[in-house]
C-alpha cells in the first residue's frame, strides 16, 4: 500500500493554523480570536502526535533490529531538528535585540525568567517536554516542547518496535502499542487525579507517547480493513466525515469543560484520522480540490515553528511602535498570517527539505555500507 495522506496533511496545515490564532489571542481584543474556540485550539497539538503516529506506524513497524533503530532516529533528526534548531538561536537573538533596544522603545518584559542558559539548554538538547528542576514554563519557542514530545515519542516506538521483532512478539504488536497508552494514562492520572492531558514544559512527553500510540494503532486499523470499508458508499463517508468533524468542534469549543477528559480528543482524533484516511467524503473532496490548502499542509511545520516568533516581531511593530489598538487584529491577523505563511514557505524550502534531503542521501549510503 503506497499512498499519500492528502486531506490528513491539510488538517496539519488548518490545525497548525489555528494553534497560530490561539498564541495570537493574548494580544488581541476582538471576538475574532477571543472566542471559546480558538482559547481552546491548544488541543489541536494532540491532533499533530496522533497524525504523526499515524504517519510512522506507515513506514517504520519493521524496524528489526538497533542499526535499522539508529538509521530511523537519525532519518527523524534531520527531519525535525533543523528547523527547532534555527528557531531557537532565532529567539536569542530577539532576546539580545530587546536588551539593545530597550533604551529607545518600549520592551515589554525585558528579563522574562522563562528564557534563561538553563532553559536553552533544556530546549537545545530536546528535554522540555519532561519535568526538570526549576524549570516551571514554556521557554523560548513555546511550542518546540511539543517537539520534544515528538522525539521522546521516536524514541520509545523505534526501540519497542525493534523489541517487539527481536522476541517475536510481531503478532501482538498492538497490545503492546496499547499497553504504552494504558502507562501513559496512567502516568498522567498519577499526576492530576483526572484525564487531563494539556501539559507542556513538564508532563507534555506523555501527551505526545498517548497521541502517538493512538496513532499508531489508528493506522493499524486502517491497514488491516482499508479494503473492505472503501467499498462502503460515499455518502457514508460523507456523513462520518461530518459527525467527526462536528464532534471535534464541540468539543474544542467546550473546552473548558471537557480538558479535564482530555484523553477523550485523542479518541476524537483517532477517529477523524481513520474517516479522512479514505479520502472518500464530500468534505475531503472539497478539500483536496482548494490547491492553496496543500502548500498550508506542505508549510504545517513550518507555520507551527515559526509563528510564535513572528507573531511576537508583528506585535512589536504595530501594536508597540505604530500604535494600533489591540481591536486592530479583527483584521492584522489575516496580515500576520501571511507574512507567517510566506516565511514557512522559505523555512520548509531553504531548511526543512534541505536537511531532509541531505538525511536520504546519507541513509542511503549507510544502508548501501551495511549491504
Amino acid at each position: 500500500m503506497k499512498h499519500r495522506f492528502e486531506v490528513l496533511d491539510i488538517f496539519r496545515g488548518l490545525f497548525a493554523s489555528l494553534v497560530f490564532l490561539f498564541h495570537l489571542g493574548p494580544f488581541a481584543n476582538t471576538p475574532i480570536l477571543n472566542n471559546r474556540f480558538v482559547e481552546n485550539s491548544d488541543m489541536f497539538v494532540d491532533f499533530f502526535f496522533v497524525l504523526s503516529g499515524f504517519v510512522i506506524a506507515y513506514s517504520y513497524q519493521s524496524l528489526a533490529d538497533w542499526a535499522a533503530f539508529r538509521l530511523f532516529l537519525k532519518k527523524r533528526v534531520y527531519r525535525i531538528y533543523p528547523l527547532h534548531f534555527v528557531m531557537l538561536m532565532a529567539f536569542v537573538g530577539m532576546e539580545v535585540a530587546k536588551n539593545l533596544l530597550a533604551p529607545y522603545i518600549q520592551v515589554n518584559n525585558l528579563v522574562n525568567p522563562a528564557n534563561s542558559l538553563y532553559t536553552f539548554f533544556t530546549s537545545l538538547f530536546l528535554i522540555n517536554s519532561t519535568p526538570v528542576p526549576g524549570v516551571n514554563d514554556v521557554s523560548w519557542n513555546i511550542p518546540s516542547w511539543s517537539i520534544s514530545a515528538e522525539m521522546m515519542a521516536y524514541l520509545v516506538f523505534g526501540s519497542l518496535v525493534v523489541i517487539i521483532h527481536r522476541t517475536g512478539e510481531f503478532n501482538r504488536r498492538n497490545a503492546w502499542y496499547g499497553l504504552m497508552i494504558v502507562m501513559s494514562l496512567a502516568a498522567l492520572w498519577s499526576v492530576s487525579n483526572s484525564f487531563q492531558i494539556n501539559y507542556s514544559f513538564n508532563y507534555g512527553f506523555l501527551r505526545g507517547i498517548l497521541g502517538f500510540f493512538t496513532g499508531v494503532l489508528c493506522f493499524n486499523l486502517f491497514s488491516k480493513t482499508h479494503v473492505q470499508v472503501r467499498e462502503k458508499p460515499s455518502a457514508l463517508f460523507s456523513m462520518a466525515e461530518i459527525a467527526s468533524l462536528s464532534l471535534i468542534v464541540l468539543c474544542i469549543y467546550n473546552g473548558e469543560t471537557m480538558k479535564p477528559w482530555g484523553a477523550v480528543f485523542e479518541v476524537l482524533f483517532f477517529v477523524c484520522i481513520y474517516t479522512f484516511a479514505f479520502e472518500k467524503g464530500i468534505i475531503s473532496k472539497a478539500l483536496k480540490s482548494v490547491k492553496i490548502l496543500h502548500k498550508l499542509g506542505a508549510y504545517s511545520y513550518s507555520i507551527y515553528m515559526t509563528h510564535a516568533l513572528l507573531i511576537s516581531l508583528f506585535n512589536v511593530l504595530f501594536i508597540r511602535i505604530l500604535k494600533f489598538p489591540p481591536e486592530a487584529y479583527s483584521y492584522l491577523f489575516i496580515l500576520n498570517f501571511i507574512i507567517i505563511y510566506f516565511v514557512s514557505a522559505w523555512t520548509y524550502k531553504h531548511i526543512e527539505m534541505r536537511f531532509q534531503y541531505k538525511s536520504l542521501k546519507k541513509v542511503r549510503e549507510e544502508e548501501v555500507a551495511r549491504k
